[in-house]
C-alpha cells in the first residue's frame, strides 16, 4: 500500500513538471518551433521501444517470482527466473539511461541546453528527471538481485519485493511513454 501512495506522490511530482512543459510551450510556441526540428525522433523511438520491452521483461521476472523461481532451470528464457528477467531488465534499462546521455550530447553540440532557453530548460528537467526515475529504478534492481542471492530461501517475502520493485518500473516506462508523445510527438 505504501509504494501505490508513494507511487501517486511521483504522479503529481511529473505532473507538475509536464504542466511546466505545456505553460512554457504555451507562451513560446516560435522557440518551440524553431527547436523542436534538432530531437532526432527515429532514435528517441529507438530508445523508447528499448525501454518499454524492459517492462516486458520486468514482468516475466515477476511471474518468476510468482513461482518462486528465483533462477533459471535451463538456458532456455522460458526457463529463467527473476534473476535471468531482472538482469535483462536492468540491461535494457542502462542502454536506455545511455542512449539520453547520448541525445543529451547531441542536443548540447547543437547549442540546446539547460541554459539556453526555456525549451532547453523543459526538455532538461523533464527528461533528466525521468532518467534520474529510471537511474532508481536500476538501483532498486540490483538490490531485489543482491537480495534473491542473500537468502537461503526465495520466499513470498522476496516475490513481493520484486513486485513492487516492478510496479515502480512499469510507472517509469509509462511516464516516459506520455513525456515521448508530449516532446517528441506533438512537437
Amino acid at each position: 500500500m505504501g509504494t501505490i501512495v508513494w507511487l501517486g506522490s511521483e504522479v503529481m511530482f511529473f505532473a507538475g513538471l509536464f504542466a511546466i512543459y505545456f505553460t512554457l510551450r504555451s507562451t513560446s510556441p516560435g522557440l518551440w518551433a524553431g527547436e523542436t526540428p534538432h530531437l532526432n525522433v527515429p532514435y528517441a523511438l529507438a530508445n523508447t521501444l528499448v525501454l518499454v520491452s524492459s517492462s516486458f521483461t520486468a514482468q516475466f521476472g515477476v511471474f518468476a517470482a510468482e513461482k518462486l523461481q528465483k533462477t533459471r532451470t535451463s538456458w532456455k528464457p522460458k526457463d529463467w527466473g527473476m534473476v535471468e528477467w531482472f538482469f535483462l531488465t536492468y540491461a535494457l534499462g542502462a542502454v536506455f539511461v545511455t542512449g539520453q546521455v547520448f541525445e543529451y550530447a547531441n542536443l548540447v553540440s547543437e547549442h540546446i541546453t539547460l541554459q539556453s532557453s526555456s525549451y532547453g530548460s523543459a526538455f532538461y528537467l523533464t527528461t533528466g528527471f525521468h532518467a534520474l526515475h529510471v537511474t532508481g529504478g536500476l538501483i532498486a534492481m540490483l538490490l531485489i538481485i543482491g537480495r534473491a542471492y542473500s537468502v537461503k530461501t526465495f520466499t513470498h517475502k522476496e516475490a513481493t519485493s520484486t513486485i513492487v520493485v516492478s510496479y515502480y518500473w512499469h510507472f517509469v516506462d509509462v511516464v516516459w511513454i506520455g513525456l515521448f508523445l508530449v516532446i517528441y510527438v506533438l512537437k
